[in-house]
């Protein structure tokens, strides 16, 4: 359920950019991603991810981004949300990066 949510939350995000920003779109996005979330990591655990003192600042710009979405300032919301999620992160992104550069060591997928 929980990746589910997310997907969808993602889809929405990305469908209400490319529809020019619309808000109902990108509030509804942001709802399923942070619902979807809590259903994969459990609702303790995402709060201590969201709320721990390093990453208070990273957290502060993604829920005031989702809050000003919310109020229908679409473009300044996800730049705030961006900004956010870029912080909040920062610590997973050489790991991601690192198993990007792992795929190239698959057989099949190393010919492609």
């Amino acid at each position: 359920i929980g990746v589910g949510l997310v997907g969808f939350g993602l889809f929405f995000l990305l469908f209400g950019m490319l529809l020019y920003f619309d808000s109902v779109l990108l509030a509804f996005g942001n709802i399923l991603f942070l619902s979807g979330l809590v259903f994969i990591i459990g609702f303790r655990r995402t709060f201590t991810f969201f709320f721990q003192r390093p990453k208070l600042k990273g957290t502060s710009f993604f829920f005031g981004g989702v809050l000003i979405v919310l109020m229908r300032w679409p473009i300044l919301g996800m730049l705030l949300e961006a900004y956010g999620f870029i912080t909040l992160f920062r610590s997973f992104f050489p790991v991601a990066f690192g198993f990007l550069g792992s795929l190239a060591n698959i057989p099949l997928l190393s010919q492609v």
